[in-house]
C-alpha cells in the first residue's frame, strides 16, 4: 500500500494531480530554519525533522502549524506522558461548556467537489453526539477550510485551539489533492485536520514510523503538548483517523478508540 504522510514528499505523492488555485507563497525547506526555532519546538514536545517554513510560523510532524508566538509563549506544565500508542490531546481544547457549534466552510478558489468531503467530515462527527456539534455554511466559518501555498509539501494542515477556540484554517494543497479526489481518503484528510483544530494530536506521535514508515522517530519527553486520554489503549492502533500517515485512497471513520477520545473531550 502506498503511504503518504499529510505531510506529502516529492514523488511519493507525484500521482495525486493539481490545480493552480493555491496561493503564491514561498516555504522553506528544514535546512532553512533556524537552530534556535528547532530547538523550541522539540522543546514543546513536537518532531524537529522534516520542518518547514511558511509564513507567520511552520509546519511540524507533516500538518501541524505552529505560529512564531507558539515558540515564544509561555505555556502550562502539565505532564506528558511519551512512548504508547494511545490517542493524545494538547494543552488546549476547545470550550464547549454546554454545548457548542462549530461553523466551517469551503473557500469559492477550492474545488466544489470538495464539499463531499467536508461534509462526510461534519457528519462523521455529528454523529458521535457530542457537545461540539458542527455545520457547514456558505462563508466565514470558524473553520475554513482553503489552500495551501502552491509549493507546499504537505497534503493538508492545521493547528491546535487558542483562547477556548478551534484554530480556524485547514489549509489543503489541491495539486497533491486533486480535483475529484477519493470522497472516503479526503474525508478521512479533512476529519484528521478538524482534529487537529479541535486539540488532538497524532495518535502515533511516539512513534511516527508506525503509520509513516521509516526508522523509530520519538518526539522525546517535554512537559507540554501531548496528553494521553484516558480509555484509550496501549496497544498499536492501527486504524485511527488521527494517525500521522495515511495510504492512497484509505478511508478511516472514527473506530472505537476514536470514539473514546472524542466523547472523552466532548
Amino acid at each position: 500500500m502506498k503511504v503518504t504522510r499529510l505531510l506529502a514528499l516529492g514523488a511519493m505523492v507525484a500521482a495525486f494531480g493539481f490545480t493552480s488555485c493555491q496561493q503564491d507563497e514561498d516555504i522553506t525547506t528544514q535546512n532553512e530554519v533556524s537552530e534556535s526555532a528547532l530547538t523550541q519546538i522539540a522543546q514543546l514536545g513536537f518532531y524537529n525533522k522534516n520542518v518547514q517554513k511558511v509564513s507567520g510560523g511552520y509546519v511540524v510532524e507533516g500538518d501541524i502549524f505552529l505560529s512564531e508566538s507558539d515558540l515564544t509563549a509561555a505555556h502550562n506544565t502539565t505532564a506528558l506522558r511519551v512512548g504508547e500508542s494511545e490517542q493524545y490531546r494538547t494543552t488546549n481544547l476547545v470550550n464547549a461548556s454546554g454545548g457548542r457549534t462549530i461553523t466551517l466552510s469551503l473557500d469559492p478558489k477550492l474545488p466544489a467537489s470538495y464539499g463531499t468531503s467536508l461534509d462526510g467530515a461534519i457528519a462523521r462527527y455529528n454523529a458521535e453526539n457530542l457537545t461540539i456539534k458542527m455545520a457547514r455554511v456558505a462563508s466565514g466559518g470558524n473553520i475554513v477550510i482553503t489552500a495551501a501555498p502552491k509549493n507546499a509539501q504537505y497534503l493538508a494542515s492545521a493547528g491546535f485551539p487558542s483562547g477556548g477556540n478551534p484554530y480556524g484554517k485547514v489549509m489543503v494543497a489541491t495539486r497533491y489533492i486533486g480535483t475529484n479526489p477519493n470522497v472516503g481518503w479526503f474525508t478521512t484528510i479533512l476529519a484528521h485536520e478538524v482534529g487537529h483544530c479541535i486539540g488532538f494530536r497524532h495518535t502515533d506521535y511516539m512513534d511516527r514510523s508506525y503509520s509513516c514508515g521509516g526508522g523509530y522517530a520519538n518526539e522525546g519527553a517535554s512537559n507540554v503538548g501531548a496528553i494521553q486520554i484516558p480509555g484509550t489503549p496501549a496497544g498499536p492502533d492501527p486504524n485511527s483517523w488521527m494517525l500521522a500517515c495515511i495510504g492512497s485512497g484509505q478511508n478511516r471513520p472514527f473506530n472505537n478508540n476514536d470514539k473514546t477520545a472524542l466523547a472523552y473531550l466532548y
